[in-house]
């Protein structure tokens, strides 16, 4: 059975509203990700293992959820996966 990939942690958990920031990303099912969305927004990211991945964060504002999908879905959003911007 093929899952979704899952998000538990992002570090750091704030970063600047102009973006920019490298973002750590953790949890599983990351092998095959092909994106990473920071409140909808896509960010560049490097699938470092099925278990990180490192994601430049884009422009944005508020607190977002911060998503990785592949070709078995999208990770659901939760507390963990929250990103706030700055400034």
């Amino acid at each position: 059975m093929v899952t979704a990939p899952v998000v538990t942690a992002v570090s750091p958990v704030t970063g600047a509203g102009t973006g920019g920031d490298s973002v750590t990303i953790t949890g599983s099912g990351f092998a095959d990700a092909t994106a990473v969305d920071f409140g909808g927004v896509s960010a560049v990211m490097t699938a470092n293992s099925d278990t990180e991945i490192t994601a430049t964060s884009p422009p944005g504002s508020g607190t977002v959820d911060v998503t990785v999908a592949t070709p078995s879905g999208t990770s659901a959003t939760s507390a963990a996966d929250q990103f706030t911007y700055q400034g």
